[in-house]
């Protein structure tokens, strides 16, 4: 999936960095830091040195109960800045919930809007639709000055990621394409830091909505709770572990103040793997309860994909039922697909999972017979092979009903590592419904 910023492109499986600079004398964690133009622009300049390839400038504090700034003030904190950073060819995004300032910035070439009201403001809209500039749509209820006395849940992940999924489908009725959006869930931004953690702890669920995926952890006050670091300065090293932690459940903009620490803390960042897994022969079932114990085998392997070495299970598809598909006199199959992380290299991966289908009885008599348990690799991250033993992107996963539709279910808008996008254009065999 690409995000499409202006003249600049990012391709969503692989993060990319977004530096923080706040011209501002009252943010939380650096105010007054970079109030000089000079001193803004030099700072810029070396989060692009170190790694960054995007500069988020700010001229208002979002912190909880902070005061407003009127729009010509922060015009005057964020346009001298953006002006000189677009000259110096970076990609600039402007963090601004004015439409004025927006626009003015826009109007001086600043590639991204990143609105921490989620663009609400109709004149907001305005501008985005009559540029081509990327958006941050960020999750909040209400204001500063009042948000955190708004933030009440029954399901804080739910409810977020359907807001922030209406929110971009009422952006793209209005005339803004599709891959110009990403999603920020807004940790700490009318939310407890229980709630946060919470919604951090399932991001993957925002993937599911499908768009770009925005971490905006660093330095936050769930972060010092969770680890027990007061001072906002001191936070880099775990808000570059929340990062990490953000990019394997599928973030892929990581906004950071510290550009070096979260760069290093990526480098952990296991490639991904997509799995396709069926059965359709129960090896225990009283007669009527066969696609129960289908189901329990299926189970049964995710959980013994989660014991293999280096690997962190990250997203399980819903199940489905599909009839068989090229030897079609055996009984209707139950499917699903498993995203994992995992610092396996793909043969080895191979093995393994080869192994959990040994442990479950496979017995391969029959080409595309009946199974206890199949698991096929469809998708490695940066991997394309040919090889007899294993051929990666599986070359037949997007004429199967049974694999497209649950991958899409957990990775809308997927790209595998050839590049083809995953659609349902080839679908030819395996029709499947989900249970």
């Amino acid at each position: 999936m690409i995000w499409r910023c202006g003249n600049f492109s990012y391709d969503s499986r692989t993060p990319f960095i977004m530096g923080i600079l706040n011209v501002t004398p009252d943010s939380f964690s650096d105010g007054g830091q970079w109030n000089d133009p000079d001193v803004a622009v030099a700072h810029a300049r070396e989060m692009i040195d170190q790694g960054a390839l995007i500069i988020d400038v700010g001229g208002e504090s979002m912190r909880p109960g902070s005061d407003p700034v009127s729009v010509e003030e922060e015009t005057n904190r964020v346009l001298p800045v953006v002006k000189r950073l677009v000259e110096d060819g970076m990609c600039v995004s402007i963090d601004t919930r004015h439409a004025q300032v927006a626009q003015a910035c826009v109007d001086a070439g600043a590639a991204i809007i990143n609105d921490v009201t989620g663009f609400r403001d109709p004149d907001m809209v305005k501008v985005a639709a009559n540029c081509d500039a990327g958006l941050v749509v960020m999750h909040m209820k209400g204001e500063p000055s009042n948000m955190q006395s708004l933030a009440q849940y029954d399901d804080v992940v739910r409810e977020v990621c359907d807001a922030l999924a209406e929110r971009a489908a009422e952006l793209e009725a209005a005339g803004i394409s599709h891959d110009r959006i990403c999603l920020d869930p807004g940790p700490g931004f009318a939310k407890t830091i229980p709630q946060t953690v919470e919604l951090m702890r399932n991001l993957h669920e925002l993937v599911h909505v499908g768009y770009p995926v925005m971490a905006a952890v660093s330095r936050k006050s769930y972060i010092g709770k969770l680890y027990e670091i007061a001072e906002p300065r001191e936070r880099d090293t775990a808000s570059a572990a929340e990062a990490l932690l953000a990019c394997e459940l599928g973030a892929c903009v990581i906004r950071t103040h510290n550009v070096p620490a979260t760069i290093d803390a990526l480098k952990e960042l296991r490639p991904y793997a997509l799995l396709g897994l069926g059965a359709n022969v129960p090896l225990v079932a009283e007669p009527g309860e066969e696609r129960q114990a289908k189901i329990a085998q299926l189970n049964k392997a995710i959980g013994d994909i989660c014991q293999m070495p280096d690997t962190l299970v990250i997203d399980v598809a819903p199940f489905y039922e599909s009839e068989p598909a090229y030897y079609e006199d055996q009984d209707p199959f139950v499917n699903t697909v498993v995203l994992i992380r995992t610092g396996l290299p793909p043969q080895q991966l191979l093995k393994c999972l080869n192994a959990i289908e040994d442990s479950l009885g496979r017995v391969r008599d029959i080409p595309n017979g009946p199974r206890t348990c199949d698991i096929d690799i469809l998708d490695y991250q940066g991997y394309v092979s040919d090889l007899d033993i294993l051929k990666l992107p599986h070359p037949r996963m997007l004429e199967r009903d049974f694999v497209v539709k649950p991958l899409q279910d957990i990775l809308p808008n997927h790209v595998l590592s050839n590049g083809t996008p995953v659609t349902a254009e080839n679908v030819t065999v395996g029709k499947a419904v989900r249970l």
